[in-house]
């Protein structure tokens, strides 16, 4: 029996493509013949967020449902081509208002309409995911028989343990098993989104799947990219001890595997699932061998993922966006550095990216002198627009009709806020797309200035730690030839706001501030867990106390691409409007 693995990639509501897609991989011919399987609600896309209760959703759902019925009742049967679709299940009160939405898996075979053969269990309710709010969960395992094969299903979720699950789907499947006869393999329809270091996990719990339910394991996930979301594809089969086959990252893709290749399953009934919950995603990034704690160097293999995705992330919010043309002011920091190389890296033919220079009366020469040496490696067209002029007029103006200077903090931000302001003026006359440079640790600590330096329409570098900015950037240069000018990894980081200004002054070293946020944010430590990894109260204090104090900054910043298990953003959400917390 053949299994064909369809990782495909659709836009959200794309009704029109998702058929198309559709009937091009079952169009009937001899190489089809066997099992279909394709990612959570593929008929839909995902996530759908309040798209699940609005009327013109719903009925455009419904409609393409019913197309899909007309043409398959209007081939010939062939109970020899299967295929088994995430999609939705509505259900509606007497008003004619969904009831009850369901997160489905439905069986298609030519000349049959679709029959909805199970209801996902799980629906997860943390980080990036609100499915309780949509979705009214299943409660019941299935095993579906087709050509004498039977098959246990799971949609996403539904193969991973939790704490916080009250049920674990799949010991109901293999409880059913074991009161009725083996399943001859198990399949899991898949919505996951991207970040590093998911996939290994993916990989590992599905061959404890295969061991516990001794039957090959099949994983077919979607790909795109959803606001800041990702998601990577990655599909792949397993059996007890082997990794079969694995799908391409962030392509479409399909594979066609035959049952009797998944030879080598070894019972072990006894795994406990210590190491495969969604919590414990969560909780990778912190190296706890050194003192105090630091963050994990990335591989080589981490970064060519993170390169990956991020051009990916970001090709599919210009596509979706309407824009061929990328904007990024350049400062000669590694910053915006790498955002402008990344961006670089990701051109597509017909697309177009222009660097800005602004600098101030503070900006060094080398800035300048880095900034240019950068575009001529990427071949890229720099202009400059010098502020200081602007600057001058703002800080006369203030002086003269408000009668007070403009000093400190607010001369130092009116700087970045003439930028914006220059390199917003900038987009609007060549139409490109804006792309902030802020990365994680500034974002955090609110080292940024709201409506300055934080704009942009998407962030490619706001999941990762200045740390990690500069080991990509270390990475670009071996992969490409020293296409990021030494001048600029070797620097001291400056905002350059003020005179012989530096980030030392203002925060702590960039390698233990990123641990101790990353024991924040990730693994949400108390104070006084921070203090026993070997910080000093002092810097977790000051730390602790610009993360809170930085909430508003973080709620009005653009979508930042997401490759990390905890991000700000979407996933992210505290309340503003808080009470200050006692100092450690």
């Amino acid at each position: 029996m053949q299994i064909h693995l369809h990782q495909t990639h659709h836009d959200i509501a794309d009704f029109h493509g998702i058929f198309n897609t559709f009937k091009f991989k079952l169009n009937g011919i001899a190489e089809n013949h066997g099992i279909h399987l394709f990612p959570e609600l593929f008929l839909t896309g995902y996530p759908l967020a309040d798209l699940v209760v609005q009327r013109p959703f719903i009925d455009s759902y419904l409609k393409f449902l019913k197309q899909i019925d007309a043409w398959s009742t209007s081939l010939d049967p062939n109970p020899n081509i299967n295929a088994l679709i995430g999609g939705l299940d509505y259900h509606f009160d007497d008003q004619n208002l969904p009831e009850k939405v369901r997160n489905v898996a439905f069986h298609f075979t030519p000349g049959v309409p679709l029959k909805v053969v199970y209801t996902k269990i799980l629906l997860p309710n943390y980080d990036i995911f609100d499915e309780e709010k949509y979705f009214t969960p299943g409660d019941t395992p299935s095993i579906l028989e087709l050509n004498g094969l039977r098959i246990g299903l799971l949609i996403c979720e539904d193969m991973w343990v939790s704490s916080h699950h009250s049920v674990d789907p799949v010991q109901q499947l293999q409880n059913l098993i074991q009161s009725t006869n083996p399943v001859d393999l198990v399949v899991n329809l898949s919505g996951s989104p991207f970040h590093l270091g998911k996939e290994s996990k993916r990989h590992s719990r599905g061959k404890e799947i295969s061991s516990l339910l001794q039957a090959p394991f099949f994983y077919v996930n979607r790909v795109g990219g959803e606001d800041e979301v990702l998601f990577d594809g990655g599909s792949f089969a397993v059996n007890s001890k082997d990794l079969i086959y694995k799908g391409n990252l962030f392509h479409e893709d399909s594979k066609r595997l035959v049952i009797p290749d998944f030879l080598g399953i070894t019972e072990n009934k006894e795994i406990k699932n210590q190491e495969n919950t969604w919590e414990d995603l969560f909780k990778a990034n912190l190296n706890r061998n050194t003192t105090p704690v630091t963050l994990n160097t990335l591989l080589d293999e981490d970064m060519e993922v993170l390169l990956h995705g991020l051009a990916f992330g970001l090709q599919e919010y210009a596509r979706k966006c309407g824009f061929n043309k990328f904007l990024v002011a350049l400062s000669g920091g590694i910053d915006s550095t790498l955002a402008l190389t990344i961006a670089k890296l990701a051109l597509k033919p017909g697309q177009e990216i222009e660097a800005i220079y602004m600098p101030s009366i503070f900006s060094a020469s080398i800035s300048y002198e880095l900034s240019k040496a950068l575009c001529e490696n990427l071949q890229i067209p720099l202009k400059s627009l010098p502020i200081k002029f602007f600057h001058s007029s703002i800080k006369h103006a203030f002086s003269d009709n408000i009668g007070s200077d403009l000093e400190g903090l607010a001369d130092e931000n009116i700087q970045s806020r003439l930028r914006a302001a220059l390199l917003y003026a900038r987009s609007n006359q060549s139409g490109a797309m804006t792309l902030n440079t802020s990365n994680k640790s500034e974002i955090a600590v609110g080292y940024s200035t709201l409506y300055g330096d934080s704009v942009g329409a998407i962030s490619i570098l706001g999941d990762l730690y200045k740390t990690e900015i500069f080991e990509l950037c270390r990475f670009i240069n071996k992969k490409f030839e020293n296409i990021i000018p030494e001048g600029i990894i070797t620097r001291e980081p400056s905002a350059e706001l003020r005179e012989n200004q530096t980030d030392s002054q203002s925060l702590p070293t960039y390698e233990r501030l990123d641990a101790m946020l990353e024991g924040i944010l990730s693994y949400r430590l108390s104070l006084k867990e921070l203090h026993e990894l070997g910080f000093t109260k002092k810097e977790i204090n000051k730390v602790y106390g610009l993360y809170t104090k930085s909430e508003y900054k973080r709620r009005q910043f653009c979508p930042i691409i997401k490759v990390r298990a905890k991000s700000f953003g979407f996933g992210y959400r505290v309340p503003i409007c808080k009470s200050k917390f006692v100092n450690y």
